[in-house]
């Protein structure tokens, strides 16, 4: 597997709840570096823009308004093969679906507070990266 990068969402449900340590842990245990990383506030502008393929499923309005509840995470995780183990390591979005150990079985509350956010495919993750980061913060 070639040695890749995928961007990283840790969800306000997460944040409030103090884990990000815990879940940057099963990150790098798993392997993944973290060569990027900030806490941030998102607007509703920002989030929207985020998630505007989601703009015309019914639960957009509420996805944006939860992502500007409470600071974020983002971050850029680094890996061989990162994008496929990182979606390993978060589990279904469903948390009553995801594998024992993943970080939605473990911390998520519901269906739409599931703590973590992937990257789905390489070219999803060079978007999500560059809107999130300038090339010279990635440091890994």
């Amino acid at each position: 597997m070639a040695l890749e990068r995928t961007f990283s969402i840790i969800k306000p449900d997460a944040t409030r709840r103090n884990l990000t340590g815990a879940i940057n842990a099963k990150f790098e245990e798993a392997g993944l570096r973290i060569v990027a990383q900030k806490r941030i506030q998102m607007t509703k502008a920002q989030a929207g823009k985020f998630y505007e393929v989601h703009a015309e499923r019914p639960f957009y309005d509420e996805l944006c308004d939860f992502m500007c509840s409470a600071p974020v995470v983002v971050q850029v995780l680094e890996g061989e093969g990162a994008i496929a183990k990182n979606r390993e390591i978060m589990g279904a979005t469903n948390p009553a679906d995801a594998a024992p150990g993943t970080i939605r079985a473990e911390f998520a509350e519901s269906v739409g507070e599931n703590s973590v956010h992937g990257s789905d495919a390489p070219e999803t993750a060079a978007v999500e990266i560059a809107y999130f980061f300038a090339g010279l913060e990635l440091v890994g």
